[in-house]
């Protein structure tokens, strides 16, 4: 179930999930017809070697199937209803694994009725004390005031003051509202305008949960409150227009009949995803400090030096994962040193060098940002970080939901999008919404294969001199 900060209350899931390990297995010790004329799993009183396969096949199988129906995914605001099929889907699913064990070892001969009965009295078992513990914990929030979520609403829409209703009168779901913020020219209605619910949010750090209608929001303040929720370990979560078209790029949950956007976990941020692809990151960025940079350094300062004046490395902040900004770094290829607000260097820039020139053409003032890599700011393959004064310019072209997407996992070095050809200098409105296309597409689809496959077409595009990022 859904916590994060209660004092105890995070240790209901791991019960739930060894209560129901520990049920399924007691009940094959009692409900299948053990003697010693037909020894189906014991042998002198002792587990036998089929009946220790059976506990080590039914446990890690639970855990498998439960895994794949999300049946441990209860929430706060999950009906009986919901938690009742939850159970159902289970119930079928684990039928078949434990016919399939029989099926498997054929020496065992227990009739189908009797697998059943040992199927439903496990069930009922584990009906009884997932539900029981269901009600318990909303009878806690409504008459102990215990379990609760302390929230924040911003935005004045529909939905919002709706989801206002919600938390005031099911009090059984354990959601404390703490202010709501609004745009107004009635504040009393509302604890503040969007623009002092940070101040509020600085003062106040023991929120759980901050829901934004995003609509009504800029795209500088969708960052402030990303960032917040990021730092204080928060929920952030989005009310969104009832008309909008509602995408797997979010997860939805409905409260009451109201959705409610959430950050879906994506492919990249699973544990063992991140530590396959960070894996791939040092390694690879490694390779190519030693065996490139390790010359190639040296060479490129005594160039870029006999040219301009200024440093060899060039540092300029981008926005990374959840919008924390770092240096990102390149070879210097211009004679000034200074970023230019909301300008990308152009194809016939009088701010390049002779050298800046061939550095750009090649793709060889980006291979610093290994350094970037090794550092954990950038991974070799993801979206291509943007400047940050482009950053709110691309998000009113560009639907909110699909733009906060693409900041949920690390930037890249070289990405999808560049590899179509979507990069570089933005010339009209089709270029950016296709990187970003094109980006979503990545982080929904990623696979290492599909890392190599990046690496490799950029490899033979920077050959070919394709080389488009002025």
């Amino acid at each position: 179930m859904e916590f994060k900060r209660g004092r105890y209350s995070w240790l209901l899931r791991p019960f739930l999930v060894l209560f129901d390990i520990f049920v399924i297995n007691l009940f094959a010790f009692y409900i299948f017809n053990f003697n010693e004329e037909n020894l189906y799993f014991f042998s002198s009183a002792l587990l036998n070697n089929k009946h220790l396969l059976y506990i080590f096949y039914s446990t890690i199988a639970w855990l498998m199937s439960t895994s794949l129906i999300n049946f441990y995914g209860v929430y706060r605001y999950t009906s009986v209803l919901n938690i009742i099929s939850l159970l159902i889907k289970q119930f079928f699913v684990f039928a078949i694994i434990v016919f399939a064990f029989i099926g498997i070892f054929r020496s065992i001969d227990i009739q189908a009725f009797t697998t059943l009965k040992y199927l439903v009295y496990s069930f009922a078992c584990i009906a009884f004390i997932k539900l029981i513990s269901f009600y318990v914990l909303k009878s806690f929030r409504s008459y102990l005031n215990g379990n609760v979520r302390r929230v924040i609403i911003i935005g004045k829409s529909e939905g919002a003051l709706e989801l206002k209703q919600l938390f005031e009168i099911k009090k059984e779901l354990g959601y404390q509202l703490k202010g709501m913020f609004a745009n107004s020219k009635n504040l009393n209605e509302f604890t503040g305008n969007i623009e002092q619910s940070f101040q509020f949010l600085n003062e106040n750090s023991g929120i759980d949960e901050i829901y934004c209608s995003i609509d009504e929001l800029t795209e500088n303040q969708v960052n402030k409150y990303v960032k917040y929720a990021n730092l204080h370990h928060c929920n952030i979560k989005f009310i969104p227009k009832t008309n909008k078209l509602i995408t797997k790029r979010l997860k939805t949950d409905y409260y009451n009949y109201l959705p409610v956007l959430s950050m879906q976990e994506v492919a990249l941020n699973n544990s063992f995803n991140k530590l396959v692809k960070r894996t791939f990151d040092v390694l690879f960025s490694l390779f190519i400090i030693v065996f490139i940079l390790s010359w190639l350094t040296p060479l490129l300062f005594i160039l870029i030096k006999l040219e301009s004046k200024g440093p060899l490395f060039y540092k300029h902040i981008r926005n990374g994962i959840n919008y924390k900004e770092f240096d990102c770094y390149k070879f210097r290829s211009l004679r000034e040193t200074k970023e230019v607000k909301g300008t990308y260097v152009t194809q016939n820039d009088n701010r390049l060098t002779t050298i800046g020139k061939f550095l750009r053409k090649t793709s060889i003032d980006e291979i610093p940002q290994f350094y970037n890599v090794l550092k954990g700011d950038m991974s070799v393959v993801g979206p291509r970080p943007h400047m940050l004064s482009y950053t709110e310019d691309y998000s009113k072209k560009i639907d909110k939901y699909n733009f906060i997407f693409r900041h949920n996992v690390k930037p890249g070095v070289t990405g999808l999008a560049q590899i179509k050809g979507y990069r570089g200098e933005v010339k009209n409105d089709e270029d950016i919404i296709n990187r970003i296309k094109y980006d979503n597409f990545y982080i929904e689809n990623w696979s290492l294969v599909l890392d190599l496959k990046i690496i490799f077409q950029t490899t033979i595009n920077i050959f070919k001199g394709q080389k488009q990022a002025y």
